[in-house]
């Protein structure tokens, strides 16, 4: 009980501005969907059966971690503060049931750490290449449609009208939450860790394409239909529609790679 009113009372801030931003920042949203089943998950896997603490290893880590919040609280860097609670929580677990327990909650474990939004600095240098990318994608889709488009960076330039690949429209929302997707997925279904990392690793090149073809109908709806498609409710849609394809393009490899591993069982056994 002390120790845990403790641990609260020295990583409040983290805990605090890390829910702040899962409820109000559109790139953290998806830890309010990974934090719960990670719990979940946590007391579904329960305890090991003999756990082992191990005090020493365990308080190292905790100070390591109370150490690394103290650093972390001068320079007010938000994300090594908040992985020196995740280090924190993992001390705590190896000082009361030992490392193996660590193994036991891997999957909730990793869930929690993807769950955490990546600096400020990190997003910016990789939703700009997304950016770019898109556009380059969306627009040689376009004119494999025939529309008439001329590429200027992350602006598409049709007639009439321009169309602006934002940053919120680079697909990082996508891509983090369907990185995250994957390795819940791979988790569950999936047994090997080639066939886990596979998923994983798989999600990126689904993300970046089918964000490239949101890009593309609206392009292509803007043309040929209402520019006014483009924006509001309708251009919302179109993300939604696209990312329940994402899922299901991701469901689809992760029942591919479970009959491989299946297949290569029954090979070897």
């Amino acid at each position: 009980m002390v120790a845990g009113l403790a641990f609260l009372v020295c990583f409040a801030q983290p805990i605090i501005t890390l829910g702040r931003d899962w409820w109000t920042d559109p790139n953290a949203g998806h830890g309010l969907l990974l934090f719960p089943v990670a719990l979940y998950l946590a007391w579904k896997r329960g305890l090991v059966l003999d756990p082992k603490p191990q005090h020493l290893l365990g308080l190292s880590l905790l100070l390591g971690a109370i150490l690394l919040r103290y650093l972390s609280g001068l320079a007010a860097e938000l994300f090594t503060m908040r992985m020196s609670l995740l280090g924190a929580a993992i001390g705590l677990i190896v000082y009361a049931y030992g490392v193996r327990q660590v193994g036991r909650w891997w999957l909730p474990g990793l869930l929690i750490l993807l769950s955490v939004p990546l600096p400020v600095v990190v997003l910016g240098s990789l939703a700009l290449p997304l950016q770019l990318k898109a556009s380059q994608w969306g627009a040689a889709l376009l004119e494999l449609r025939h529309v008439p488009v001329r590429l200027e960076g992350n602006v598409i330039q049709l007639p009439g009208r321009s169309l602006f690949v934002t940053e919120a429209c680079s697909g990082l929302r996508s891509l983090t939450a369907l990185i995250a997707l994957g390795v819940l997925v791979g988790g569950l279904w999936l047994r090997s860790p080639w066939g886990r990392v596979l998923l994983m690793l798989l999600a990126i090149p689904v993300a970046m394409a089918l964000n490239a073809l949101r890009v593309f109908l609206t392009g292509f709806l803007t043309y040929y239909v209402d520019p006014r498609l483009a924006e509001g409710f309708m251009h919302l849609s179109e993300g939604w529609v696209i990312f329940v394809l994402a899922l299901a393009i991701l469901g689809a490899f992760a029942f591919a790679l479970a009959a491989l591993e299946r297949r290569l069982r029954g090979a070897l056994a």
